[in-house]
């Protein structure tokens, strides 16, 4: 049997939440406009990710959540900065960028709790986030516009990023709860 870490945040105000409002950087005013809501949101569960490996020494970000499954904080880290490259392929025009880390699963497979590691990662998924971004800045006048080879429409693949986004910050939830306890949206 192994020990289980207490649950704990650091919200005094909302015990379910993670921080404070007056704190939270996710907090602001609502934006206008479907574009700038599909924004906010990504923006936000961008962010919440960050959140959730605040804090963690590589260690603990590779530590993976229950066998047989190899999900780790680390492994969203690197898998959401290959799915944003599989994006800015699919509405490109050219020759499909490699992957990141090699073969399938290998984002999630080779997360390892070094240093060098984690911080490769974050810039991956930096880079690779800039880059999908700056990609459908161009396209954002027209979110029922078909791009890419894919001919996905915009407004598709925005709904897309959030909803991949959502799922993997619910997957963060539960692995640093399970890392030490920490609790909250």
């Amino acid at each position: 049997m192994t020990e289980q870490p207490a649950r704990w945040t650091e919200a005094t105000v909302y015990p379910d939440m993670w921080s404070d409002p007056d704190v939270d950087p996710r907090e602001g005013p609502s934006p206008e406009g479907e574009l700038a809501t599909l924004m906010d949101y990504l923006t936000n569960y961008r962010l919440t990710l960050r959140m959730k490996c605040e804090g963690l020494d590589p260690a603990q970000l590779a530590l993976r959540s229950v066998p047989p499954s190899t999900m780790s904080l680390l492994g969203l880290v690197r898998h959401l900065a290959e799915v944003e490259r599989d994006w800015r392929n699919w509405i490109s025009e050219g020759e499909p960028l490699p992957k990141l880390y090699g073969v399938r699963d290998a984002d999630f497979e080779d997360a390892v709790g070094e240093q060098d590691a984690v911080e490769r990662a974050f810039l991956d998924l930096e880079r690779e986030q800039a880059a999908t971004d700056a990609v459908l800045v161009g396209h954002s006048a027209d979110l029922g516009a078909r791009i890419g080879r894919e001919e996905i429409a915009v407004r598709e693949l925005m709904v897309h990023r959030v909803e991949e986004y959502a799922r993997h910050c619910g997957h963060a939830d539960l692995l640093r709860e399970r890392i030490d306890g920490r609790v909250g949206q």
